[in-house]
């Protein structure tokens, strides 16, 4: 592990939540201590916190600069693995968005997540996203910034226009300067293009042409979320990895060895006008 990232877990383990950093194309971004508090928090679920040395919540969030008074649509929060640490940062000063899924089990893990505990979730918006029809996930121009998380190939996987159009909906709901985060599961340039639409993986190229094509440019990069063990030609597509083990007790110490995917980390601006 890289001695930032290494630093920070410690910071984050303490009781105290002293800034962090984490390196980024060769620059620090600092933890925050709202951020560190946020995701060190023990209201979060054992199985969420567990998944933290794969996913870095916090070093992530803070590459894409989220701050405590910032509104936030998260995309298709599901059971709320960040909605768990984004919805308690943002409640006091910022608003929380959650754009789940319009129907079906997505939809109703996250009603059920924010209904189990209100003094967590009383203040969060849920609206709704569908990539195959236009959606208002958040009013025109009002989002500082939009998360989305292991989502994009489920997107691709839909069609190219409702990719295209969830990128366009995200430059709709974001203020002109506003970022929209983007963390997913990274195939092989050199992989045929197929694969987008099986595995669960999905092309740098492919994200960064949805994103310019929806008027955004590219701000940065972050290579928190990799991991050099995936190789990304699993029987089952991503899913073969923790934390599905879609293969079951078949080399499953061969799975939970290599951890979870190597994952792209790309923050995005809608330019000011």
């Amino acid at each position: 592990m890289r001695q930032p990232l290494f630093l920070a877990c410690l910071l984050l383990a303490s009781a105290t939540p002293a800034a962090a950093s984490v390196q980024s194309k060769g620059s620090a971004t600092a933890v925050s201590p709202a951020i560190a508090a946020a995701v060190a928090d023990p209201r979060r679920a054992a199985n969420k916190r567990a998944r933290d040395t794969f996913r870095h919540p916090a070093e992530t969030l803070a590459f894409f600069g989220v701050k405590p008074d910032m509104t936030v649509v998260e995309i298709w929060p599901e059971s709320g693995w960040y909605a768990e640490i984004l919805a308690p940062l943002l409640r006091d000063k910022g608003r929380y968005i959650a754009a789940a899924q319009p129907a079906g089990r997505g939809r109703q893990a996250t009603e059920a997540t924010f209904a189990a505990d209100p003094a967590r979730f009383d203040k969060a918006v849920l609206t709704s996203f569908d990539p195959k029809a236009p959606s208002t996930i958040a009013p025109a121009a009002s989002a500082d910034m939009v998360l989305t998380f292991r989502n994009v190939h489920n997107f691709l996987t839909a069609g190219d226009a409702a990719a295209a159009r969830a990128f366009k909906d995200f430059y709709a709901a974001l203020k002109p300067g506003g970022v929209l985060g983007v963390v997913d599961h990274r195939l092989p340039e050199g992989r045929p293009a197929a694969q987008e639409r099986e595995s669960g993986y999905i092309k740098r190229s492919t994200i960064l042409r949805l994103a310019k094509a929806a008027g955004f440019r590219l701000a940065g990069e972050s290579q928190v979320n990799a991991n050099p063990k995936d190789s990304a030609d699993w029987p089952k597509g991503v899913w073969t990895l923790p934390p599905v083990l879609r293969l079951g007790e078949e080399d499953r110490a061969r799975y939970v060895a290599i951890g979870e995917s190597d994952r792209m980390t790309l923050k995005f601006v809608k330019p000011a006008r």
